[in-house]
């Protein structure tokens, strides 16, 4: 296949039938857990080890230009649907026949009246434009300043990702959930100007800080709030709401994220080939800080709401 529009259309109904799968998998794990701040990272660590062998696997054959990661993924994708059927059963918690609202999760949308909440969503949305630049352009950014075997290198960031969600649990019990989603932004705003300082000469070391930060990156942002919808959403309708975020973040956030980085990585193009990729990074690290100021600002979780309640109950009450 060499024509571009044919090969959109396979890699967009791939998409759309893969993306729903992200949710559908936390909303399954989180149903069997008693206890998802404490359970769930030491499960979700498993696909990360995933992540670091497919990348080493690519990286070290030098497949990166090759149509063999594509094989590779179908190959296993068959594989992953056929393992589907060894999960252990979970029925639905609702026993009434579902409805057109049930099955398009519009259930969920009810949860968006609640602030908080309705900020958080906007937050993560707003966050995951700017991140697309690292999912979109950071190999490229890499080859293109001639890292050698820049696949490779780069699961060194999930290599930190397992340390980092390993300890979740205690940084849940330490920070709450809106100091690691605020350390989790800061974190993606840290490595873009790492990336756009850094090069394969004697700062090298930005662009390996840059890459280790993904642990706390990811962590502390995308598996914090998966945890946190988890525990915001009745159990009725979790798994509605596990799909809301998902459709939000990976869906239109990472899609505007995806055309955004595009055109800005094209607006630094150079005559003669490369990119001025120190004024590209800046752009999404400008982006990303901002978000983290209005959702510091305006975001409360519910461990504030509950000691600003209890301050107010331990006032003295003054007589009139």
């Amino acid at each position: 296949m060499s024509a571009f529009g044919p090969f959109y259309s396979v890699l967009l109904g791939y998409a759309l039938c893969f993306m729903p799968t992200l949710a559908l998998s936390n909303s399954l794990s989180f149903h069997q857990m008693r206890d998802s701040a404490r359970e769930f990272p030491a499960i979700r660590v498993l696909g990360t080890i995933g992540w670091i062998v497919a990348g080493l696997l690519v990286g070290t054959l030098g497949l990166e230009a090759t149509a063999m990661p594509m094989r590779l993924a179908a190959g296993a994708s068959v594989l992953l649907g056929l393992f589907c059927f060894a999960l252990p059963h979970t029925p639905p918690t609702r026993s009434r026949r579902a409805s057109m609202a049930d099955v398009l999760g519009l259930d969920a949308l009810s949860l968006l009246r609640e602030r908080s909440f309705a900020i958080f969503v906007l937050g993560s949305f707003l966050i995951c434009i700017p991140l697309q630049f690292y999912y979109a352009f950071a190999n490229p950014f890499l080859n293109e300043i001639q890292v050698v075997n820049a696949a490779g290198k780069m699961t060194l960031g999930q290599m930190s990702e397992i340390g980092f969600m390993l300890v979740m649990p205690l940084f849940f019990r330490r920070l709450g959930v809106k100091n690691m989603l605020l350390v989790g932004m800061a974190a993606w705003t840290t490595r873009y100007l790492l990336f756009a300082y850094g090069d394969n000469g004697s700062r090298t070391w930005m662009l390996y800080a840059g890459i280790l930060l993904h642990g706390i990156c990811y962590d502390f942002f995308f598996v914090t709030g998966q945890i946190y919808v988890d525990q915001k959403a009745p159990p009725g309708v979790r798994a509605a709401a596990q799909g809301l975020i998902a459709f939000v973040t990976l869906g239109l956030g990472m899609f505007i994220g995806s055309w955004v980085s595009g055109r800005i990585v094209d607006a630094f193009a150079v005559t003669g080939g490369g990119h001025a990729w120190d004024r590209v990074w800046i752009v999404p690290a400008a982006s990303a800080g901002a978000v983290l100021i209005l959702f510091a600002l305006f975001f409360r979780s519910e461990e504030r709401e509950s000691e600003t309640a209890t301050r107010e109950k331990a006032r003295p009450v003054r007589a009139s």
